[in-house]
């Protein structure tokens, strides 16, 4: 994929101790689900700004990438955009309708270490 004509570049969240936990957590889903992130994830970085169904803003610059999975799963990796970098904060798979609150901390946490 020509890198110039992508309009983000996705990169991973670093800890100060520096492990990628969004990264470890792709790698820890099935081969399909992998490939399902990575093309929705390469039709953002194609396409930004992306809007609903594939995407949506949170708020504070936060937004999430919604995916359905396979068995009628949905995830999200919550991420925020800035400089040309789509930095993915926070992935998991949801379980109830609405997002739960410790999610969003968290991923708004690791947005203040990186997109401010």
């Amino acid at each position: 994929m020509n890198e110039d004509a992508k309009k983000l570049i996705v990169h991973f969240y670093r800890s100060h101790a520096g492990t990628e936990p969004v990264r470890d957590w792709l790698r820890r889903l099935t081969v399909e689900d992998r490939q399902v992130l990575g093309r929705d994830l390469r039709l953002v970085e194609l396409g930004w700004p992306v809007g609903m169904p594939l995407c949506r803003l949170l708020g504070g610059g936060l937004w999430e990438l919604r995916s359905g999975l396979s068995g009628n799963r949905i995830v999200r990796v919550l991420f925020c955009a800035a400089q040309g970098r789509m930095v993915l904060l926070h992935g998991f798979i949801k379980k109830t309708q609405k997002t739960p609150q410790s999610e969003l901390e968290l991923a708004r946490a690791r947005q203040k270490e990186v997109c401010s």
